[in-house]
């Protein structure tokens, strides 16, 4: 017999009309015996179309998202709305009220627990209401992310799982040109991320990267809610004076591999990039250097590209150890989305 999911929310997803409130995890603590954890959670639905779901803060360190689905809440009307957009701009609020990316209660990344367990920790709650009750009534779905503290990503980019076949590879490539950030980067799935529930789900999901180091960037911010809004009318759900007048960019479609794409650092220290965001490298590339300055008589440790392609996203903080990411990249892509 399955365990039941134990988060209850305030208002009542079959019913027309905005509401706003929140979804209640019970959580018994010292301080609060009988207390809930409340996750911001809003509908807006009207008359029959698509379900639509909008998420911001499944990582608690990034903060572009946050801003742009409240922004939504406030924004979105049932008049301009035909079907459903459901709302969480503090997706793992713990971990969004602490600033961090994963939650203080139980250390869980949101975003590597799915499909979550309803008897487990708070983030493995919360990952299983999701995929088991959220996705499983929308066919639509984007989890806005940043870089977060430690990373920095060029630009506004979406993500997204590389199709599996012509025929969605024609419906992927006509969503991502409608949400329209000027990279599209296509991976293989992860099983225990969000756009692998949502594909369980029978759900398309998109993820974005804006920017990052612990800042909001305005410029971003825009962007991304410019193309969540044509996003939302090319799917049919949205009409009215928020619609855009076109896609923000033409978005460049590119691959990344996990093998030879990320950089990692094999020695504690302190990191010097030898490359900027956007630059072109080759595989063995001097990447960066890592200094010891603890060891002054010490020569640094050069790291090398592993693969050839874009510098896409590089680490914030100036110090390293091993096993942390330093630089990511990503290719050009082939095919009929290029």
């Amino acid at each position: 017999m399955s365990t039941a999911n134990p988060i209850k929310s305030d208002i009542d997803f079959d019913a027309p009309g905005k509401q706003v409130g929140y979804l209640r995890l019970p959580h018994s603590v010292n301080r609060s015996a009988y207390g809930w954890i409340p996750i911001p959670v809003a509908s807006i639905r009207n008359g029959t179309g698509p379900t639509f779901l909008i998420t911001a803060g499944s990582h608690g360190d990034e903060y572009e998202g946050q801003i742009i689905v409240a922004r939504l809440i406030r924004e979105l009307q049932p008049s301009m709305i035909q079907g459903q957009v459901i709302l969480l701009p503090m997706t793992n609020f713990p971990a969004a009220e602490a600033g961090t990316r994963t939650s203080p209660l139980d250390d869980g990344n949101l975003n590597r627990l799915y499909p979550g367990n309803p008897a487990g920790t708070p983030t493995q709650v919360i990952a299983h209401y999701i995929e088991s009750v959220l996705l499983a009534r929308a066919e639509y779905m984007v989890d806005l992310h940043s870089g977060g503290t430690s990373l920095i990503y060029e630009g506004a980019n979406m993500m997204g799982l590389e199709p599996r076949d012509a025929e969605e590879e024609v419906r992927v490539s006509g969503l991502l040109r409608a949400f329209g950030l000027p990279k599209a980067f296509l991976y293989q799935p992860n099983p225990v991320n969000v756009t692998a529930a949502a594909r369980r789900q029978g759900a398309i999901c998109f993820l974005t990267e804006l920017g990052g180091g612990g800042q909001v960037s305005s410029g971003l911010v825009d962007l991304a809610r410019q193309g969540l809004l044509n996003l939302l009318a090319h799917v049919g759900i949205l009409s009215g004076e928020l619609v855009p007048a076109s896609a923000p960019a033409v978005p460049r479609m590119m691959r990344i591999e996990k093998g030879v794409h990320y950089v990692y650092g094999l020695n504690a220290g302190l990191w010097e990039p030898l490359v900027e965001l956007g630059d072109q490298v080759e595989a063995g590339q001097p990447a960066a250097l890592i200094h010891f300055p603890d060891d002054p008589l010490r020569e640094p440790v050069t790291v090398y590209f592993a693969g050839s392609g874009e510098v896409i996203c590089k680490r914030a903080l100036a110090q390293v150890r091993v096993g942390d990411c330093l630089l990511e990249l990503a290719g050009a892509r082939s095919g009929n989305m290029g």
